[in-house]
């Protein structure tokens, strides 16, 4: 006797594409989670520079999590069918992300200004390397809100599955670098 498909089977399936995206957030959390780990470990060696992270990261903190609050607002917006709340929820969204990796520039160039320079010490050093690696997963996801912004605006509104399913990834993707940027600013506040 084969095996018979039965549509309780199939619905309960893990779509692919969030597999993967999955899978890429906990190779992500395991790299970060090795960066903070060597922190700590390379803090305790000595020869370490205390210093006071400026307060523009905590600035940007606000952004990035009012970034999550809009999109969680498009995406609900998309799926009631309210296509100019979407729209312009979206946009709003894109705009602060695009925010956060600024003011993550004038962070660093902060840290430069009190001293706090690339090479002159491991602290700062982790420092750039770690919100680094976090603003270039940022800007990853404001290539898909660009993307997603692309659907929003030339195709026609339309909430469908597949539609909702690709932005749910944009979604879950931005959430997750925005609970990692506030996991990493208070691991950073904790250290200092």
């Amino acid at each position: 006797m084969g095996a018979v498909s039965s549509p309780e089977f199939s619905r309960n399936k893990i779509h692919p594409h969030k597999f993967a995206l999955w899978v890429g957030i906990a190779s992500i959390m395991m790299m970060f989670g090795a960066f903070t780990s060597a922190y700590v470990v390379r803090r305790s060696a000595g020869n370490w520079l205390e210093f006071k992270l400026p307060d523009i990261f905590f600035f940007n903190t606000v952004v990035i999590i009012l970034s999550s609050v809009t999109l969680h607002y498009a995406y609900r917006s998309f799926k009631k069918g309210n296509e100019k709340l979407f729209k312009a929820l979206l946009l709003t969204t894109f705009v602060l992300g695009i925010s956060f990796v600024i003011l993550q520039y004038k962070g660093w160039e902060a840290l430069n200004t009190i001293g706090a320079t690339f090479t002159i010490n491991p602290s700062s050093s982790f420092i750039y390397v770690i919100s680094g690696l976090h603003a270039a997963h940022v800007l990853g996801g404001v290539a898909a809100l660009l993307v997603a912004l692309a659907h929003a605006f030339i195709l026609p509104f339309k909430p469908t599955v597949r539609r909702r399913q690709r932005l749910e990834l944009v979604v879950q993707y931005w959430h997750f670098v925005d609970v990692l940027w506030v996991y990493l600013i208070m691991f950073f506040m904790v250290q200092s």
